[in-house]
Protein backbone atom coordinates (compact mmCIF):
# COMPACT_ATOMS: atom_id res chain seq x y z
CA UNK A 1 0.00 0.00 0.00
CA UNK A 2 1.22 3.58 -1.12
CA UNK A 3 -0.19 6.81 1.25
CA UNK A 4 0.81 10.12 0.72
CA UNK A 5 0.55 13.10 2.83
CA UNK A 6 0.67 16.61 1.00
CA UNK A 7 -3.08 18.06 0.19
CA UNK A 8 -4.18 21.18 1.93
CA UNK A 9 -8.02 19.93 1.07
CA UNK A 10 -8.43 16.24 1.50
CA UNK A 11 -11.40 14.31 0.35
CA UNK A 12 -12.52 10.91 1.88
CA UNK A 13 -13.48 8.45 -0.80
CA UNK A 14 -13.83 4.60 -0.96
CA UNK A 15 -14.20 2.95 -4.27
CA UNK A 16 -13.02 -0.15 -6.19
CA UNK A 17 -11.45 1.20 -9.95
CA UNK A 18 -10.38 -0.95 -12.97
CA UNK A 19 -6.47 -1.61 -13.03
CA UNK A 20 -6.01 -2.12 -16.86
CA UNK A 21 -3.05 -4.38 -17.96
CA UNK A 22 0.70 -4.00 -18.20
CA UNK A 23 0.39 -1.02 -15.97
CA UNK A 24 2.02 -0.83 -12.13
CA UNK A 25 -0.45 -0.60 -9.43
CA UNK A 26 1.50 2.68 -8.38
CA UNK A 27 1.35 4.03 -11.92
CA UNK A 28 -2.26 3.73 -11.97
CA UNK A 29 -2.89 5.25 -8.58
CA UNK A 30 -1.09 7.92 -10.09
CA UNK A 31 -3.62 8.68 -12.42
CA UNK A 32 -6.65 8.15 -9.95
CA UNK A 33 -5.17 10.75 -8.03
CA UNK A 34 -4.82 13.28 -11.02
CA UNK A 35 -8.37 12.22 -11.59
CA UNK A 36 -9.73 13.23 -8.53
CA UNK A 37 -7.22 16.20 -7.75
CA UNK A 38 -6.37 14.70 -4.65
CA UNK A 39 -2.59 13.35 -3.41
CA UNK A 40 -3.36 10.90 -0.27
CA UNK A 41 -4.22 8.15 -1.88
CA UNK A 42 -3.60 4.60 -1.13
CA UNK A 43 -4.52 0.97 -2.92
CA UNK A 44 -4.61 -2.36 -1.15
CA UNK A 45 -4.33 -5.71 -2.73
CA UNK A 46 -1.02 -5.20 -5.74
CA UNK A 47 -2.03 -6.47 -8.91
CA UNK A 48 1.03 -7.39 -10.85
CA UNK A 49 1.52 -5.38 -14.34
CA UNK A 50 0.43 -7.90 -16.65
CA UNK A 51 -2.90 -8.27 -14.12
CA UNK A 52 -5.96 -6.35 -14.77
CA UNK A 53 -9.15 -5.67 -12.18
CA UNK A 54 -10.19 -4.52 -9.04
CA UNK A 55 -8.00 -2.29 -6.96
CA UNK A 56 -9.15 -0.81 -3.68
CA UNK A 57 -8.64 2.63 -3.46
CA UNK A 58 -8.92 4.85 -0.72
CA UNK A 59 -8.57 8.83 -0.15
CA UNK A 60 -7.79 11.02 3.42
CA UNK A 61 -8.55 9.31 6.08
CA UNK A 62 -9.78 6.24 4.47
CA UNK A 63 -6.64 5.27 3.74
CA UNK A 64 -5.85 4.87 6.84
CA UNK A 65 -8.86 2.09 6.70
CA UNK A 66 -7.53 -1.19 4.69
CA UNK A 67 -5.96 -2.95 7.71
CA UNK A 68 -9.64 -3.15 9.60
CA UNK A 69 -11.62 -3.71 6.12
CA UNK A 70 -12.44 -7.21 5.11
CA UNK A 71 -10.58 -8.01 1.84
CA UNK A 72 -10.87 -11.72 1.50
CA UNK A 73 -11.71 -14.16 -0.17
CA UNK A 74 -10.58 -13.17 -3.44
CA UNK A 75 -11.61 -14.53 -7.32
CA UNK A 76 -9.53 -14.19 -10.40
CA UNK A 77 -10.36 -15.27 -13.78
CA UNK A 78 -6.79 -16.57 -14.98
CA UNK A 79 -5.79 -18.19 -18.95
CA UNK A 80 -2.75 -20.70 -18.88
CA UNK A 81 -1.07 -20.65 -22.34
CA UNK A 82 0.14 -24.51 -23.23
CA UNK A 83 3.68 -24.45 -24.33
CA UNK A 84 4.89 -21.16 -23.42
CA UNK A 85 7.68 -20.84 -20.22
CA UNK A 86 8.54 -17.78 -18.54
CA UNK A 87 10.61 -17.11 -15.49
CA UNK A 88 8.12 -15.13 -13.90
CA UNK A 89 5.53 -17.75 -14.72
CA UNK A 90 3.39 -14.80 -17.08
CA UNK A 91 3.66 -13.35 -20.50
CA UNK A 92 6.17 -11.20 -19.02
CA UNK A 93 9.08 -12.70 -19.17
CA UNK A 94 8.73 -15.31 -22.22
CA UNK A 95 11.90 -17.28 -22.77
CA UNK A 96 10.20 -19.90 -25.22
CA UNK A 97 6.86 -21.41 -26.59
CA UNK A 98 6.65 -24.86 -28.33
CA UNK A 99 3.49 -26.56 -30.24
CA UNK A 100 1.76 -29.10 -27.29
CA UNK A 101 -0.42 -32.00 -28.10
CA UNK A 102 -4.35 -31.58 -27.09
CA UNK A 103 -5.41 -32.31 -23.70
CA UNK A 104 -8.20 -34.19 -22.52
CA UNK A 105 -10.84 -32.17 -21.34
CA UNK A 106 -11.94 -34.17 -18.26
CA UNK A 107 -8.13 -34.90 -17.35
CA UNK A 108 -8.06 -31.03 -17.21
CA UNK A 109 -11.35 -30.04 -15.08
CA UNK A 110 -10.75 -33.24 -12.64
CA UNK A 111 -7.22 -31.36 -11.51
CA UNK A 112 -8.46 -28.07 -11.80
CA UNK A 113 -11.62 -29.44 -9.42
CA UNK A 114 -8.70 -31.27 -7.19
CA UNK A 115 -6.69 -28.23 -6.31
CA UNK A 116 -8.97 -26.83 -3.01
CA UNK A 117 -8.28 -26.53 0.52
CA UNK A 118 -5.24 -25.70 2.17
CA UNK A 119 -2.00 -26.10 -0.16
CA UNK A 120 1.71 -26.04 0.31
CA UNK A 121 3.48 -23.83 -2.31
CA UNK A 122 6.35 -21.85 -3.46
CA UNK A 123 5.62 -18.02 -4.32
CA UNK A 124 6.87 -17.21 -7.64
CA UNK A 125 10.25 -15.68 -7.58
CA UNK A 126 9.20 -12.46 -9.24
CA UNK A 127 6.99 -11.62 -6.67
CA UNK A 128 6.51 -8.98 -3.70
CA UNK A 129 7.84 -11.06 -0.91
CA UNK A 130 10.62 -9.62 0.57
CA UNK A 131 14.25 -11.18 1.32
CA UNK A 132 16.51 -9.69 3.68
CA UNK A 133 14.67 -6.31 2.79
CA UNK A 134 14.59 -6.40 -0.61
CA UNK A 135 12.06 -7.47 -3.00
CA UNK A 136 12.20 -11.31 -4.31
CA UNK A 137 11.25 -9.62 -8.33
CA UNK A 138 14.28 -7.17 -7.74
CA UNK A 139 16.90 -9.61 -7.09
CA UNK A 140 15.26 -12.10 -9.61
CA UNK A 141 15.72 -9.26 -11.85
CA UNK A 142 19.19 -9.35 -10.99
CA UNK A 143 19.80 -13.11 -11.56
CA UNK A 144 20.69 -12.96 -7.73
CA UNK A 145 20.04 -16.20 -6.56
CA UNK A 146 17.45 -16.62 -3.24
CA UNK A 147 15.29 -18.96 -1.83
CA UNK A 148 12.24 -18.45 -0.84
CA UNK A 149 10.29 -20.19 1.98
CA UNK A 150 7.03 -22.48 1.67
CA UNK A 151 3.92 -20.83 2.00
CA UNK A 152 0.32 -21.87 2.64
CA UNK A 153 -2.88 -20.85 0.35
CA UNK A 154 -6.19 -21.57 0.97
CA UNK A 155 -8.41 -22.46 -2.05
CA UNK A 156 -12.07 -22.32 -1.66
CA UNK A 157 -13.54 -22.79 -5.11
CA UNK A 158 -11.85 -23.50 -8.61
CA UNK A 159 -13.55 -24.55 -11.95
CA UNK A 160 -12.69 -24.72 -15.00
CA UNK A 161 -14.39 -22.57 -17.48
CA UNK A 162 -13.32 -23.68 -21.28
CA UNK A 163 -10.52 -25.17 -22.85
CA UNK A 164 -10.19 -23.57 -26.90
CA UNK A 165 -6.28 -25.58 -27.17
CA UNK A 166 -3.69 -24.13 -26.33
CA UNK A 167 -5.35 -22.12 -23.48
CA UNK A 168 -7.02 -23.40 -20.12
CA UNK A 169 -9.08 -20.53 -18.99
CA UNK A 170 -10.22 -21.15 -15.27
CA UNK A 171 -11.73 -19.19 -12.25
CA UNK A 172 -10.25 -19.20 -8.54
CA UNK A 173 -11.57 -18.29 -5.20
CA UNK A 174 -8.48 -17.95 -3.11
CA UNK A 175 -7.22 -16.34 0.56
CA UNK A 176 -5.35 -13.35 1.05
CA UNK A 177 -1.89 -13.62 -0.26
CA UNK A 178 -2.39 -16.27 -3.19
CA UNK A 179 -0.40 -16.29 -6.27
CA UNK A 180 -2.51 -17.48 -9.27
CA UNK A 181 0.77 -18.06 -11.06
CA UNK A 182 1.68 -20.58 -8.47
CA UNK A 183 -1.59 -22.47 -8.75
CA UNK A 184 -1.15 -22.46 -12.54
CA UNK A 185 2.46 -23.90 -12.21
CA UNK A 186 0.83 -26.72 -9.75
CA UNK A 187 -1.99 -27.19 -12.34
CA UNK A 188 0.53 -27.64 -15.42
CA UNK A 189 2.98 -30.35 -13.13
CA UNK A 190 -0.25 -32.17 -12.28
CA UNK A 191 -1.14 -32.50 -16.61
CA UNK A 192 3.01 -32.98 -16.67
CA UNK A 193 2.62 -29.72 -19.26
CA UNK A 194 4.74 -26.79 -19.71
CA UNK A 195 2.69 -23.13 -19.84
CA UNK A 196 2.46 -19.71 -18.22
CA UNK A 197 0.06 -17.28 -17.27
CA UNK A 198 -1.41 -15.27 -20.47
CA UNK A 199 -4.27 -13.29 -18.22
CA UNK A 200 -5.24 -12.55 -14.74
CA UNK A 201 -7.89 -10.61 -13.88
CA UNK A 202 -9.36 -9.80 -10.19
CA UNK A 203 -13.16 -10.02 -10.26
CA UNK A 204 -13.58 -8.93 -6.32
CA UNK A 205 -11.14 -8.67 -3.08
CA UNK A 206 -14.31 -10.20 -0.57
CA UNK A 207 -17.17 -7.53 -1.11
CA UNK A 208 -15.38 -4.79 -3.15
CA UNK A 209 -16.43 -5.20 -6.63
CA UNK A 210 -15.46 -2.47 -9.75
CA UNK A 211 -18.97 -0.47 -10.08
CA UNK A 212 -17.82 2.19 -12.21
CA UNK A 213 -15.60 3.59 -9.73
CA UNK A 214 -19.10 4.17 -7.47
CA UNK A 215 -18.16 5.67 -3.70
CA UNK A 216 -18.53 3.05 -0.76
CA UNK A 217 -19.39 3.68 2.65
CA UNK A 218 -16.26 2.08 4.93
CA UNK A 219 -18.68 1.28 7.35
CA UNK A 220 -20.75 -1.80 5.82
CA UNK A 221 -16.77 -3.42 5.09
CA UNK A 222 -15.02 -2.52 8.37
CA UNK A 223 -14.27 -6.11 9.90
CA UNK A 224 -15.00 -5.18 13.42
CA UNK A 225 -17.93 -5.75 16.00
CA UNK A 226 -19.43 -2.21 16.90
CA UNK A 227 -19.42 -1.12 20.48
CA UNK A 228 -21.89 1.36 21.43
CA UNK A 229 -20.70 4.47 23.04
CA UNK A 230 -22.49 6.18 25.98
CA UNK A 231 -20.65 9.59 26.07
CA UNK A 232 -20.29 12.60 23.94
CA UNK A 233 -18.66 13.45 20.28
CA UNK A 234 -17.50 15.90 21.41
CA UNK A 235 -15.41 13.94 23.81
CA UNK A 236 -14.24 11.93 20.38
CA UNK A 237 -13.63 15.46 18.91
CA UNK A 238 -11.34 16.37 20.89
CA UNK A 239 -9.26 12.89 21.12
CA UNK A 240 -10.02 13.00 25.08
CA UNK A 241 -9.12 9.49 26.59
CA UNK A 242 -12.19 7.37 26.88
CA UNK A 243 -13.64 5.72 30.21
CA UNK A 244 -13.94 1.78 29.97
CA UNK A 245 -17.51 2.82 31.90
CA UNK A 246 -18.65 4.48 28.96
CA UNK A 247 -18.48 1.48 27.02
CA UNK A 248 -21.32 -1.74 26.00
CA UNK A 249 -18.84 -3.96 25.47
CA UNK A 250 -15.82 -3.92 28.13
CA UNK A 251 -14.22 -7.14 26.95
CA UNK A 252 -10.42 -6.61 25.14
CA UNK A 253 -10.57 -6.34 21.75
CA UNK A 254 -10.86 -3.58 18.94
CA UNK A 255 -14.26 -2.24 18.21
CA UNK A 256 -15.80 0.59 16.32
CA UNK A 257 -17.51 3.73 17.77
CA UNK A 258 -20.23 5.05 15.56
CA UNK A 259 -21.57 8.72 16.29
CA UNK A 260 -23.46 11.17 14.50
CA UNK A 261 -20.43 12.61 11.92
CA UNK A 262 -17.56 10.78 12.86
CA UNK A 263 -16.38 7.29 13.89
CA UNK A 264 -13.71 5.72 15.79
CA UNK A 265 -11.41 2.52 16.41
CA UNK A 266 -10.62 1.68 19.78
CA UNK A 267 -8.32 -1.10 21.31
CA UNK A 268 -9.35 -2.71 24.84
CA UNK A 269 -6.82 -4.31 26.69
CA UNK A 270 -6.63 -4.66 30.72
CA UNK A 271 -9.54 -2.10 31.33
CA UNK A 272 -7.86 0.58 29.10
CA UNK A 273 -8.74 2.30 26.07
CA UNK A 274 -6.90 3.35 23.48
CA UNK A 275 -7.54 5.52 19.94
CA UNK A 276 -6.35 3.06 17.09
CA UNK A 277 -8.38 5.60 14.84
CA UNK A 278 -10.33 8.55 15.56
CA UNK A 279 -12.21 11.17 13.98
CA UNK A 280 -12.87 9.40 10.89
CA UNK A 281 -15.86 11.30 9.22
CA UNK A 282 -18.46 9.13 8.19
CA UNK A 283 -19.53 8.45 4.56
CA UNK A 284 -21.16 11.71 3.14
CA UNK A 285 -20.13 13.61 6.04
Amino acid sequence: MQVRYYDKEQINKLLVVDKPIFVSSNHYLNRIKRKYKNKKAGFSGTLDPFAKGCLIVAFGQYAKLFKYISKTPKTYKAVIWLGAESLSFDIENIASIKLTKQLNYDNIKNNIDSLKGEIKYLPPKFSAKKIDGKRAYELARNNQDFVLNETVMNIYENRLISYNHPFITFEVTVSEGTYVRSIAQILLDKLGEIGTLSYLERLNEGKFFYENEKELNPLEYIDLPINKYFGTQEWLNQGRKISINYLEDKKDGKYLIICEDIFSIIEIKNCEVKYLLNKVPKYGK
